[in-house]
């Protein structure tokens, strides 16, 4: 049997899953968030979200953020087969393929879902390059209408892959923090130049953020409004969200200009 059979693949996925459940599930995790409504799982949530972090933590939503109705895109690429099947058994649908790279298929499919779930995007994969945030996330904001969620991670002290992204793996038991943004609406029909100005724009947020989260995550200290995150259990259905704990701080507004603001420790 080749290696890249569908079963061996299939089994992959499952055995994937229960590993990143096993490991993920040992961290200390903490966010915060400027209003809880932009929490999937959360009861407030309203409306449709275009959530975008960047593909070095993907580890961080996958096992936390299941069975919250979210639809995450993931690459053709070879090495994304055995993660598709990893996220549907942690309680995510995908679609597979690229918002600018031959991604015409995956953007329909991306419409489609969106019109009933919410949408998970790394913008810098899948092949980078780092933290360089494709256009590919703001065009579809702007074409779907739907806000853009930035949401940067981090990690007490990781080990780092030696992969275009340098992937974080956690450390067992380590601290795992996350910053998200309020909703960043972009507007409908923008032209080459909106679009980039847009583009630069919220990817100095998101670098922002996800420094914010690395720094909070080694030093150990205290944010004023965190909140202790846990994983959404599914209950009657896979993708059904359960409202009890949360990921929101504070209520507050930011514009995309620049990153909010977080206070004490």
């Amino acid at each position: 049997m080749k290696l890249d059979h569908p079963l061996l693949t299939r089994l992959g996925g499952m055995l994937a899953a229960a590993a990143v459940r096993s490991w993920m599930g040992t961290l200390d995790y903490k966010g915060a968030f400027y209003d809880e409504a932009i929490d999937p799982a959360m009861p407030e949530c309203r409306g449709q979200k275009i959530y975008i972090f960047w593909h070095e933590y993907i580890l961080f939503p996958i096992y936390l953020r299941g069975h919250c109705n979210l639809a995450m895109l993931l690459s053709r690429h070879r090495d994304a087969e055995i993660l598709s099947h990893a996220a549907y058994h942690l309680g995510f649908d995908f679609v597979r393929g690229s918002t600018n790279r031959g991604g015409v298929t995956a953007l329909r499919e991306l419409l489609r879902k969106s019109r009933r779930m919410h949408l998970a995007i790394t913008p810098d994969g899948p092949r980078g390059p780092r933290r360089r945030l494709a256009p590919g996330a703001v065009f579809l904001a702007s074409k779907l209408g739907l806000p853009l969620v930035a949401m940067g991670f981090g990690y007490d002290r990781p080990w780092r892959m030696g992969s275009w992204d340098r992937f974080a793996v956690p450390r067992l038991g380590s601290r795992a923090r996350g910053i998200s943004s309020p909703d960043i609406h972009v507007p409908p029909n923008l032209d080459r130049q909106g679009l980039e100005h847009f583009r630069a724009k919220i990817e100095t947020l998101l670098n922002r953020l996800t420094t914010d989260a690395e720094s909070w995550a080694a030093a150990g200290t205290r944010k004023l409004g965190q909140k202790n995150v846990y994983p959404r259990p599914a209950r009657s259905g896979r993708h059904r969200i359960d409202p009890a704990a949360t990921l929101a701080g504070p209520h507050q507004t930011a514009s995309v200009g620049s990153a909010p603001r977080m206070n004490g420790k």
